[in-house]
């Protein structure tokens, strides 16, 4: 029986969700199937959690409020539940093993990073399904040359498949947040199928392509990529990044210096 809901912390940005509609439509989402090894990041007073482990059997979670784990601990045997009392943008998500499923509500003030920080650990990860704000996963699943399109668009798509699934309303929540929420699904691309070669070199491409949107690639790329190689590729320097593919701007760092033979992680 789950306990009465919590007074939320604002300084943690946190916004439970209450609706059973969507929780339920959340876990269909999810469709967590026993002996899969899962962890949810951000569990709150388990809303999520608790129909996940009607499925699981076992479920780790990571929460950093104090007041939560005292709560989750208070609720669930240690051996349904796994309490990782830390912050999840340096948890080593790794150590859990690999094929890793990874699902959660996740705070909105930290998502991008985040994202960031879960795809280092992509080739343990099965699968991810999460909670967003709805301009967040819009920019995930964005398509070269909309305005939606940017640095995590980029790479995101690089390294996963990612789907946006449904919207969640704030009326969905206790407090209602002032935005709508999305749920997305991401799933690591195989190796083979990674386009670049080295992360970090992939990395500073993007980012400096869309440091200034409203430059062109002549501008943003100077002093990495020539003239000669922009021409070889048939890459228009006078184009912006916002207009470039993905397997385009992973053809551009591939062939600048710093690359190995082997794929960066």
């Amino acid at each position: 029986m789950s306990l009465a809901l919590p007074q939320a912390k604002k300084s943690l940005g946190q916004h439970f969700l209450v609706d059973n509609h969507y929780i339920q439509r959340i876990v269909a989402a999810i469709r967590p199937q026993a002996g899969d090894r899962m962890v949810e990041i951000g569990p709150g007073p388990g809303a999520l959690t608790r129909p996940l482990l009607e499925s699981l059997g076992h479920l780790d979670v990571v929460e950093l409020d104090r007041d939560m784990v005292a709560r989750l601990q208070a609720e669930f045997p240690s051996g349904q539940l796994t309490i990782h009392q830390a912050d999840a943008l340096r948890f080593a998500f790794g150590d859990l093993g690999p094929d890793l499923r990874v699902v959660g509500n996740l705070p909105y003030n930290i998502s991008s990073p985040l994202l960031f920080h879960l795809a280092e650990y992509a080739s343990g990860i099965r699968d991810m399904c999460f909670m967003l704000q709805k301009e967040v996963v819009d920019r995930m699943a964005a398509a070269p040359g909309t305005p939606d399109y940017g640095r995590l668009s980029v790479m995101l798509q690089a390294r996963f498949r990612v789907d946006k699934l449904f919207t969640v309303p704030p009326g969905a929540f206790r407090p209602p947040p002032k935005v709508d929420s999305a749920i997305a699904r991401l799933a690591p691309l195989p190796e083979a199928a990674v386009p670049y070669r080295e992360h970090r070199v992939f990395a500073e491409v993007v980012a400096r392509a869309f440091g200034q949107r409203r430059k062109t690639l002549r501008n943003t790329l100077r002093g990495l990529v020539d003239e000669p190689l922009f021409a070889e590729l048939g890459i228009d320097p006078a184009r912006r990044g916002e207009t470039l593919s993905v397997a385009e701007f992973a053809a551009l760092a591939n062939r600048l210096p710093g690359n190995q033979d082997q794929r960066g992680g």
